[in-house]
């Protein structure tokens, strides 16, 4: 079936013009002559479309459709608009509605106004089932136990309930789509769509259609009509990822629809009207991007309206344990596996490493220790080669074994244990080298006479661990 529309007018001509020309269409048409009528009807029934006339007697069509979305605001209105309404018709779209169509009534019009409609609530309801699906169970909540994560927080819910747009900075890896998420949570547009955009990951030639949508036939391969980002963001947030890597063309064309707040299809010449609260995010620095020619100014200004920097997980040691704990529980969730626990010195190693993926590395090394240790514990000579080498350069052996030394010994011997026998006495011999030259602070003359080895072969064999 093509759809159910409700008909609301107290013109019988109109009424009767509408239904054939729906009907005809496959629709299934229910009317209604008075707003009274429609509010009535509406408490039973959920239409997928409401073609609504603006004059009516009694309860007048904005006072109708201000009603009827306080109660069903997933249904698209139209609104039937005479001659010289054009104003009364643009307040209706500040009250929610999709469209309006003049009268006489044109039959390309209100064919098209049906299908565009129906096509939105149709995205919209798919958009919002798989956001559910994809982000509910597994998206990490903010862990804010540093000082300056609690100022970076302070100042995204001072911003989120206004309708500043937000300009995020931060590394790679850093949680800036998340600061996004939560901005669009706490925001008076929290029921409505929040639509993410990668801009560096959709080719240059695609990217108007992704934006802006397409008509069919407008390309090689437009099959059918599509709908673009911005018209799915409608009412709610666009979240423009990586905004530094989209090219100057595309940057004019974002500045004239952020401006103007409307846009034409790809192949169409119908002027799409839109309400969006704009949030942009990069890993550039776009001053200096503006000083070589790469980024457009006025786009910077006007995207940075609010900026909010997310500081790196180097500079928020403080999280790193909290983090643990609450990326442990996302994953046992994501895997349905019990994740590992973590030994105090395997934690104090983790603290001192610089994460230079951020919390993304983070998530991803507590996956890798599910998958490998799920429900055990785990040693920090568990941890991957990086860490394990930092811990050579800045974290010494007595310092990860003061706080368990009968634990560390275990560690070793077991990791020992499960080498071949050439293999275990190099790293015996290499763990006893390191421990032994740290005890007397690199000299390699005083470790000579303290292990009974002569100095030619321990720097034989201290060039050998290093190669």
């Amino acid at each position: 079936m093509a759809g159910h529309i409700l008909i609301v007018d107290d013109e019988e001509g109109v009424r009767l013009s509408l239904r054939g020309i729906l009907e005809d269409e496959g629709y299934t048409v229910s009317e209604a002559v008075s707003g009274e009528e429609a509010l009535s009807f509406l408490e039973k029934n959920s239409p997928d479309l409401v073609f609504l006339d603006i004059w009516l007697s009694g309860i007048d069509g904005l006072e109708t459709l201000k009603k009827a979305k306080e109660k069903q605001e997933d249904i698209p209105f139209i609104m039937i608009s005479g001659h010289g309404n054009v104003e009364t018709a643009v307040q209706a779209l500040r009250l929610g509605a999709y469209d309006f169509v003049e009268k006489p009534l044109s039959l390309e019009k209100v064919l098209l106004g049906a299908k565009y409609a129906l096509e939105m609530k149709n995205l919209k309801q798919e958009n919002s089932f798989l956001r559910q699906a994809v982000f509910h169970d597994y998206e990490v909540p903010i862990v804010a136990n540093s000082p300056i994560m609690r100022t970076f927080m302070n100042e995204l819910l001072k911003v989120a309930p206004t309708d500043a747009w937000v300009l995020i900075t931060g590394e790679n890896g850093t949680g800036k789509e998340l600061a996004a998420r939560t901005l669009h949570r706490n925001s008076k547009q929290k029921n409505e769509p929040f639509i993410a955009v990668n801009c560096a990951a959709i080719p240059e030639e695609l990217i108007e259609s992704e934006l802006f949508g397409h008509e069919k036939g407008a390309f090689t391969g437009a099959d059918s009509t599509k709908i673009g980002k911005f018209e799915l963001a409608h009412n709610g947030t666009l979240f423009l990822d990586e905004i530094g890597d989209m090219s100057l063309k595309t940057q004019a064309k974002i500045l004239r629809i952020l401006q103007e707040q409307c846009f034409e299809r790809v192949g169409g010449n119908k002027n799409i009207k839109v309400q969006v609260r704009v949030l942009a995010a990069t890993n550039k620095n776009l001053e200096k991007a503006i000083e070589v020619g790469e980024f457009r100014q006025d786009l910077y200004y006007r995207l940075r309206v609010f900026p909010l920097h997310v500081p790196p997980l180097r500079e928020r040691k403080e999280d790193i344990i909290p983090l643990v704990e609450t990326l442990s529980k996302v994953v046992e969730k994501k895997y349905s596996m019990q994740a590992p626990q973590f030994a105090k010195e395997t934690l104090q190693v983790m603290e001192e490493w610089t994460w230079p993926g951020n919390v993304r590395e983070l998530m991803h090394l507590i996956e890798r220790l599910t998958v490998l240790y799920s429900g055990k514990i785990v040693d920090y000579s568990m941890l991957p080669k990086e860490l394990l080498e930092n811990v050579g350069k800045n974290f010494t052996a007595e310092k990860v074994c003061a706080l368990s030394e009968e634990r560390c010994e275990n560690a070793i011997l077991q990791k020992m244990l499960s080498l071949d026998y050439k293999n275990a006495k190099s790293a015996f011999e290499e763990f006893y080298l390191t421990h032994k030259l740290e005890e007397v602070g690199g000299n390699v003359s005083k470790l000579s006479e303290l292990i009974g080895l002569e100095r030619s072969n321990i720097h034989k064999k201290l060039k050998n661990m290093h190669e």
